[in-house]
């Protein structure tokens, strides 16, 4: 299927960031408008400092641009409440991080299954759903393991089997692999991309890793606040 013809899941629009410091305005973000259509696979590379996680952020909800808008599954965020934003969220987006952020109290399968509780699914069925995402990402021995228990790498498939559980329009993830040796980066990496072929998940991953890129759809380079395609 053409790009063209797929559903637009993500879309930014006009998006700048202004910080105040002191007397000055730092723009991080200037006018970046760009989308993200169904199963498509997106790099946002760019320096130390360039912005790129400010930009996710705003993507996923959790900050708020100074100007424009984001739509999720044509849902404007900028025209949500907090309470109606959080849900979206929930619904249509899953989230990886550098540093896994699994809850050290609970173990992977309570972890994983988290996100279907606090939508307010039955305990037994999301059980199940997370069992069955763990299996799939090799941690099917590791259920009851907490995340002190488990490797880098394993941690990191576990907080994948998170982002999908429920089902998102859109993974957005902000260095995955950054804090994991090359070799199980390119594991990690290669596990997302293949979930997102199996499940038909968009992903968008901010990386500094220009080879892990490559293996991606599209790449953009965010460079003085302006979004470019590479």
């Amino acid at each position: 299927m053409q790009q063209q013809a797929r559903e637009v899941v993500l879309e930014c629009r006009g998006l700048s960031k202004v910080y105040q410091q002191g007397r000055n305005e730092l723009q991080i973000l200037s006018d970046v408008s760009f989308s993200i259509h169904a199963g498509e696979t997106v790099a946002i590379v760019g320096a130390s400092g360039a912005g790129k996680s400010t930009l996710l952020h705003c993507m996923g909800g959790l900050d708020q641009a100074s100007e424009g808008d984001v739509l999720v599954a044509g849902q404007s965020m900028a025209k949500l409440g907090n309470a109606a934003r959080g849900r979206l969220r929930n619904q249509a987006l899953g989230f990886v991080y550098q540093f896994h952020h699994l809850l050290p109290e609970f173990t992977a399968l309570e972890n994983v299954a988290m996100p279907l509780l606090i939508r307010g699914e039955a305990v037994a069925s999301a059980r199940q759903r997370a069992s069955d995402l763990l299996d799939r990402v090799g941690l099917a021995e590791r259920l009851t393991h907490r995340p002190g228990e488990l490797s880098g790498g394993e941690r990191q498939r576990a907080a994948v089997a998170r982002a999908l559980i429920n089902n998102p329009r859109c993974v957005l993830g902000d260095e995955p692999t950054g804090n994991l040796d090359e070799k199980t980066a390119a594991r990690v990496h290669g596990l997302m991309l293949e979930l997102n072929q199996e499940f038909g998940t968009a992903l968008v991953l901010v990386t500094h890793d220009r080879h892990l890129a490559s293996k991606m759809d599209r790449t953009l380079e965010l460079s003085e606040g302006v979004l470019r395609e590479l």
